[in-house]
Order: C-alpha cells, then structure tokens, then sequence
C-alpha cells in the first residue's frame, strides 16, 4: 500500500497551476482560474511564443476566448 502523502502529493501536482504557459500543448484540457474560481474551461487552441496569451476552446457552444497572464488568470490542467 502506498503512503497516504505520496498519493496526496500526486494528485496535489497535477492540479498545480501551470506557471509557465509555453508548456500547455493544443489540445490540452484546462481550466482558468481567477481569485480562486474557474471562470473557464475547455480547450488549449493555441498559446503566444511568449507564453502570455492563451486562446482556449471553451466547453459548450461558444467561440474561442482570449486569457492573458497580466489580467492575473491563472491556468491548471484538468
């Protein structure tokens, strides 16, 4: 049986926020957080060179949307 903190510390690293955008790959499922709340989910469409813009393919009927990290948004995978 595996220790209770190595399960927990697993599960705590995949829903770490991704601070460095150039890592997120279209196509990659995430969510976007503000103060805490997700306000998004969906679909990486496509990320900057410079890692500060994500267009994302939002979950549902709806078009393409645009986060940037100086609006202080926050991404984690799902």
């Amino acid at each position: 049986m595996k220790a209770r903190g190595t399960v927990l510390s697993r599960r705590a690293a995949f829903a770490a926020t991704v601070s460095d955008w150039r890592n997120l790959k279209a196509g990659e499922r995430v969510e976007i957080l503000k103060h805490a709340h997700v306000v998004a989910a969906g679909e990486v469409e496509e990320v900057s060179v410079s890692g500060n813009v994500l267009w994302l393919v939002p979950t549902g009927p709806s078009e393409s949307q645009l986060f940037m990290k100086s609006d202080g948004v926050q991404i984690r995978r799902i």
